[in-house]
């Protein structure tokens, strides 16, 4: 059919989500050159911070856009179009049919997570329910690699590696500020999935090195057999690397952390205030235990953003996810969102395909029990060989 597109940008951003609004800009203007005029699209509009910003009828004109904008747009960090965290509701969806409708618009493209992935779910099964013709196709985003039906997600390459960078600098740093600082924790950002923290396994090049303890989410915590461990590490080594999961719970289901705040979608906001975090919570109880001094390092979005430490890998990744969004919604492709599947790891190769918006929305992909330590505080050598193509080589440094 012949139609508007929109395209918008929703949740946490990444280093290469821009990348994907490239791929995705990119198709559209192309396929003004198929064979059949009726099966094309016309204008390419942005949603100003997502679903959000259209039902206020915040959009702007991508096809207007000068070219080489567009092309440097491509390493450009975070949300160009402005994200949010809008919870849609049920009496939302009639004001974003009138909008849709208001622009013409008959491909709908959003790049991002679980949310994300829930709300073009819901808008493209309600439209479909009022009669209206709408191509609504998604693409994948999150740092946190938690994306259900997914190899892995474009942007958590990027992400990985600042993680799997920070700890094996900062592990440098601990293991010669020693007799100042006997332990160091960094926290990554991730609420149900240890993706992330499990990355920086990747820095550690032989035993003394960071990190010595990874926890992880998707394991309970054991407050004893963590000081164990982390005593066990000190007598060791004379310092400690501690990495963890900002979302690590208690066998009962309580955080660690002491955050209380929750977003619109209901989940705990760790580190929104002052205190809260699961790192300061670590920090005490060995402050507390050993008496010892250390630091905490907790990164937040950062990791989110930073342009000067993304793979280019990630970045080709993210936009040809983008590219074939556009391919799939020309066919009559809709109600799914583009997946990443791995063809192997040495060398590393890939192929696109896709999964069900309905399998994917709400769902989660926490990391599977093979990578997991039987003890819980690391992770296997399957783990890391997940990984490492994705993180690409890391500076070897020397030591005395």
């Amino acid at each position: 059919m012949f139609g508007n597109a929109l395209i918008g940008q929703s949740g946490g951003p990444t280093s290469v989500i821009n990348s994907s609004l490239c791929g995705i800009i990119e198709g559209c203007v192309k396929s003004k050159e198929r064979e059949n005029p009726d099966s094309a699209i016309g204008k390419i509009y942005g949603m100003r911070f997502g679903i959000e910003g259209f039902m206020q009828d915040m959009t702007v004109d991508l096809g207007a856009q000068p070219e080489e904008l567009i092309e440097r747009l491509k390493k450009t960090p975070s949300s160009a179009l402005g994200s949010c965290r809008y919870k849609l509701k049920d009496a939302d969806l009639p004001k974003v049919l009138a909008q849709l409708k208001k622009y013409d618009i008959r491909y709908f493209f959003l790049i991002g997570g679980n949310d994300t992935m829930d709300t073009i779910h819901r808008v493209e099964k309600y439209c479909r329910e009022q009669g209206y013709a709408l191509c609504g196709v998604g693409v994948p985003k999150t740092v946190d690699n938690d994306l259900f039906a997914t190899d892995h997600t474009p942007g958590f390459p990027s992400a990985a590696r600042y993680v799997a960078l920070s700890v094996l600098q900062s592990g440098i740093l601990a293991r010669d500020m020693q007799k100042v600082d006997q332990y160091v924790i960094f926290q990554t950002v991730g609420r149900s999935a240890g993706w992330l923290p499990a990355s920086s396994a990747c820095a550690k090049a032989c035993e003394e090195d960071a990190p010595h303890i990874i926890l992880l989410p998707e394991r309970p915590f054991d407050k004893e057999q963590f000081l164990t461990e982390v005593k066990q590490a000190y007598d060791r080594f004379g310092w400690v690397s501690i990495v963890c999961g900002e979302g690590v719970c208690y066998a009962d289901g309580r955080s660690i952390s002491d955050s209380s705040s929750k977003d619109k979608f209901g989940n705990v906001e760790f580190g929104a205030m002052a205190g809260t975090s699961a790192a300061f919570s670590l920090h005490k109880m060995i402050s507390d235990t050993f008496g010892w001094r250390g630091e905490f390092q907790v990164t937040e979005s950062l990791l989110m953003c930073a342009a000067d430490r993304a793979v280019q890998q990630d970045y080709d990744e993210a936009f040809e996810c983008g590219k074939r969004a556009v391919e799939l919604g020309l066919s009559g492709t809709s109600g799914v969102m583009v997946t990443i599947n791995r063809e192997g790891n040495a060398p590393y190769g890939y192929s696109l395909g896709t999964a069900p918006l309905s399998d994917v929305a709400g769902g989660e992909k926490p990391m599977p029990d093979n990578y997991i330590c039987d003890d819980r505080l690391f992770v296997t050598e399957e783990a890391i060989a997940y990984l490492r193509p994705l993180i690409g080589e890391l500076p070897k440094y020397p030591r005395l």
